[in-house]
């Protein structure tokens, strides 16, 4: 099996488990970064794999447009390009044929659409999809689907359904590269029944993870936590879970709580990048004036290479000079506190204190939630 279960929260459905890949094996739950282009902003792979990354993301959609299949196919492989040894997810592209592209025409068969780059007309659907990731030779290929727009109405959300799982069955038909396992993806917008008929579909199909998609579309959280409450008790407990494009501190341990194994999130990149740092006390606005003459680094008792080496007011001082540098440091300062959540989440998993350990994290991450729980 490529994923066991070591342990379970005996309070909740949280787990930790190994998810064994064709390039290592990955300890979940787990946080990964996100290198859409063949790279994690700002970060070098000595430097992930120095703060204990053990995946990250490449996206096929814009890979497939830059720098293209056939360059990465005579460097050897989307590892070898990059020079990641470790595993690679790769998403399907399906967001951003939606969410970036000028749509043309969308079929049974896939979509027609104009690149974002050059309004080149181009077609992407589930055979183009998969073809793509096996000559990347991503470790973990997701399915071609399509990602519902929040809102959406009943028969909106019925109608796109029934199309993402058109196109999960014709992506499981497709040959996949050696050792890469490959994952289903969970639609249905915020309705219950049909999350329900997602998920049965996509396990029927016999996929070796499951995806939720479609949250982190601009819905409020309470109605991401809905579908996290319904969907968690059906998924394999088998299969390894995976929330796509979350999220925040405390989105991160609701997933956990309610099963999830995997997420991914741009936020750490994109914060630290305008300013913004993570802490176990809640986020801190670092180019803000008040850390002017604050000579702490950002956070006290952080092992990263930014806060044992610097102050707030110096990466501050960087970051309002524009320097490349003060990017760097938000950003290793950003992804070393997300990796090491998790890491923390796994140890008190393993030890039994996982509940009290969530409790504190939910409590200094309130504000998204409001009276859910």
């Amino acid at each position: 099996m490529a994923f066991t279960i070591l342990q379970k929260d005996p309070g909740s459905l949280a787990r930790h488990g190994t998810l064994t890949t064709a390039h290592g094996q990955v300890q979940t739950p787990v946080f990964m970064p996100v290198g859409t282009q063949a790279t994690v902003k700002a970060m070098t792979p000595k430097e992930l794999v120095d703060m204990g990354a053990e995946i990250i993301l490449g996206n096929t959609y814009h890979l497939n447009l830059r720098p293209g299949m056939d360059i990465i196919t005579a460097a050897g492989g989307l590892h070898r390009f990059m020079g990641w040894e470790r595993a690679i997810l790769t998403d399907s592209g399906g967001f951003q044929v939606f969410s970036l592209s000028r749509l043309g025409k969308k079929t049974q068969d896939g979509v027609f659409f104009q690149s974002h780059l050059d309004g080149s007309r181009l077609f992407m659907g589930p055979v183009e999809s998969m073809a793509i990731q096996r000559q990347l030779g991503s470790d973990i290929a997701m399915v071609f689907d399509e990602c519902t727009a929040w809102p959406a109405t009943w028969d909106e959300a019925n109608r796109s359904l029934d199309l993402t799982l058109r196109w999960a069955a014709v992506s499981r038909e497709q040959p996949a590269a050696p050792g890469q396992l490959r994952f289903g993806i969970v639609q249905g917008s915020t309705f219950p029944d049909l999350r329900e008929k997602a998920t049965r579909a996509i396990i029927d199909l016999d996929f070796d993870g499951i995806a939720l998609g479609g949250v982190s579309v601009g819905e409020p959280e309470c109605e991401m936590v809905k579908v996290l409450k319904f969907c968690a008790p059906l998924l394999p407990p088998a299969l390894p879970h995976y929330l796509m494009g979350v999220g925040t501190p405390r989105q991160l341990i609701l997933g956990v709580l309610h099963g999830i194994d995997m997420f991914d999130c741009v936020l750490p990149t994109r914060m630290g990048r305008n300013g913004s740092a993570f802490t176990m006390t809640g986020t801190m606005p670092v180019k803000a004036a008040i850390y002017k003459e604050d000579f702490r680094p950002i956070q006290e008792d952080c092992q990263c290479y930014a806060c044992r080496h610097f102050t707030r007011a110096y990466i501050r001082h960087l970051l309002n000079a524009n320097e490349i540098l003060g990017a760097r440091l938000m950003t290793i300062h950003n992804l070393h506190f997300f990796l090491e959540l998790m890491r923390q989440t796994r140890q008190h998993l393993e030890n039994g204190t996982f509940g009290p350990f969530a409790q504190n994290v939910l409590e200094l991450y309130p504000e998204a939630l409001g009276k859910e729980n």
